[in-house]
């Protein structure tokens, strides 16, 4: 882990920018998105020993979700407060996660939605216990119904229409949009917003992203069958270098696109392989809401007046990469 002291003096102003107008749009408690309930419960003014959970839904070990954790710590040590990371990609075991942090009495909670109808009990429960609650990632149109006082991060459509825009830009016509997760529903919102962008309809194409190899077959026979694709839009870090692998394998000229940043994804665009990657700056998905619910325990602030604050879309792309691998090294992006 990074010595995150060389990261105070930034992220404090990035605190303070911040809270800066917020303290000139403070809300009353009915207005704070949690319910007065919510609000006399759970936002006593603070002793200095704030302690708050986050539970998301990605795996141990996994290069985003990683850097969201470091977010979250980064943000912890900044602003002088308790941050309990934990994460389970079973919605159950997620929602155990938010049940143990309501019963330890936490000061704030925030919480990734990939599924949020499995989610609704224990978080309408943090909210009933008068623990703040702040979503990221996704679920973002849940969040006011389940009580959240905020959330934070990309909205996929309009991040989809960015993806679109810039692959016009660059002369694509005709775009294959990977899927790599049947039913999320985000995935299917970029695929959308892309054509949005684009001006026309991307084609859908589905893979698995647990059978890496097969994907990558799948792209391949797609790219062979149709010579008039001239884009792969891919919509995880983890397939954008197999769509490239794919298109050497047959024979076809096309622009590699990809959503989110890994290592493999940066050292790809340093190269050319892929041209560039929507990033939704999931460092701010940790940073961001450890703010939020300190502004909210110490002065009752909510942030983005019932909308998402969001992350992105960021393009990330020859002309910024180099400056962006140094900061992945540090683990912020």
């Amino acid at each position: 882990m990074r010595n995150w002291h060389t990261m105070a003096r930034p992220m404090r102003l990035l605190a303070l920018a911040l809270a800066a107008p917020l303290v000139l749009a403070a809300c009353s408690t009915e207005n704070s998105g949690g319910g007065t309930d919510s609000a006399a419960g759970g936002a006593a003014t603070s002793d200095g020993d704030l302690d708050f959970a986050v539970v998301t839904h990605g795996s141990a070990g996994d290069a985003f979700w990683d850097v969201v954790q470091n977010g979250a710590e980064a943000a912890g040590e900044d602003l002088g407060v308790g941050v309990d990371y934990q994460s389970d990609g079973d919605p159950q075991r997620q929602s155990q996660l938010i049940e143990a942090a309501v019963n330890q009495d936490v000061d704030g909670i925030v919480v990734s939605m990939a599924n949020p109808d499995a989610l609704q009990d224990s978080i309408t429960a943090a909210v009933d216990a008068g623990i703040p609650v702040v979503t990221i990632n996704s679920g973002a149109d849940r969040s006011a119904e389940f009580g959240a006082i905020g959330h934070v991060g990309q909205d996929e459509t309009i991040a989809g229409i960015g993806a679109g825009q810039r692959l016009a830009a660059d002369g694509a016509q005709n775009v294959l949009c990977v899927v790599h997760e049947a039913g999320n529903i985000g995935l299917e919102q970029r695929c959308a917003g892309a054509s949005q962008g684009l001006g026309t309809d991307v084609r859908l194409l589905q893979v698995d992203i647990n059978d890496l190899q097969s994907a990558q077959s799948t792209i391949t026979s797609q790219l062979q069958s149709d010579d008039s694709i001239d884009a792969v839009l891919t919509l995880n870090s983890a397939v954008a270098p197999i769509a490239a692998s794919a298109a050497s394998d047959a024979g076809a000229d096309v622009e590699i696109a990809t959503f989110d940043l890994n290592g493999d994804v940066i050292s790809a665009i340093q190269d050319g392989t892929v041209a560039f990657a929507v990033d939704q700056q999931q460092f701010e998905q940790g940073y961001l809401p450890i703010v939020m619910l300190q502004l909210y325990a110490e002065n009752l602030n909510t942030v983005g007046g019932g909308q998402p604050v969001l992350t992105g879309p960021g393009i990330v792309d020859p002309s910024n990469v180099d400056a962006i691998a140094d900061l992945a090294a540090e683990g912020t992006r």
